[in-house]
């Protein structure tokens, strides 16, 4: 698998795009940055999004990959979530108020958005990927995803403080390859990434430690104020395990 990380910051700035990870040109994770990010030829390749919780840094960009390819993809976007994200998405966003309602457009039989419900832990199929969504510990009712394809699965919590059971069930996959996490704030600002449900440096030490052994981390999210302390933080806590998502349209292949 080939992910490519359109965006992977907790924050917007000039040089600096929110979550949007594409895998294979294909299978898009979250939406916060994938149509300031992506060519209009790009975006229209794209078949499934998964979309982790309703938090804007991770759906904006629904609304402008919707507007772009309206009427050149000749099928929708399969949006799978579980059933409180849809309803924010559409209750907040594509409402006919802030944007139009997508998943209507241009008719209700042949819309450019169109939702499937998923429930955490039950895993589906999308094209060539067996995706299991888990539970972690984020506001919003917040997913991460396991995502296999042949003989490499990888890990996805996209925004999620300290959690366990998506590592629990990581160590049942024998292909694991990668592991996506994220820390958002510096050790100063602990008590903020607690009660945000994000991890600092510090935190991630010890989150570490719950996952499986030997399997490459990479870490995103980082706040674009705080990148250059952060990256500080990270270096040293000497864990050579660990790659940061400091720079965004980068690719990794697995």
């Amino acid at each position: 698998m080939m992910v490519r990380i359109v965006g992977g910051h907790g924050g917007v700035s000039p040089g600096f795009r929110t979550t949007s990870y594409l895998i294979d040109g294909k299978l898009l994770i979250d939406a916060g940055s994938a149509a300031s990010g992506l060519q209009i030829d790009e975006q229209v390749l794209i078949d499934n999004i998964l979309i982790s919780h309703s938090h804007l840094d991770h759906i904006s960009d629904l609304a402008f990959m919707a507007d772009n390819c309206f009427g050149l993809k000749g099928k929708p976007f399969e949006i799978h979530t579980h059933g409180p994200v849809k309803k924010a998405i559409m209750t907040h966003l594509l409402n006919d108020i802030i944007w139009p309602d997508f998943t209507a457009l241009p008719t209700k039989d042949n819309p450019t958005l169109h939702f499937n419900v998923l429930e955490a832990e039950q895993k589906f199929q999308v094209g060539e990927y067996t995706v299991m969504p888990v539970r972690v510990n984020h506001p919003g009712d917040a997913l991460g995803f396991i995502v296999e394809k042949g003989n490499c699965a990888i890990v996805f919590t996209q925004d999620t403080g300290p959690t366990e059971r998506i590592w629990e069930l990581a160590k049942g996959y024998s292909n694991l390859k990668a592991i996506f996490t994220e820390v958002s704030f510096p050790n100063k600002l602990e008590k903020v990434a607690i009660d945000s449900q994000h991890h600092t440096p510090a935190t991630m030490a010890h989150e570490i430690t719950k996952m499986p052994a030997d399997v490459p981390i990479f870490l995103g999210h980082l706040k674009p104020n705080y990148q250059p302390l952060l990256f500080q933080e990270i270096d040293a806590l000497g864990n050579d395990r660990i790659n940061i998502l400091g720079s965004d349209d980068t690719s990794y292949v697995f």
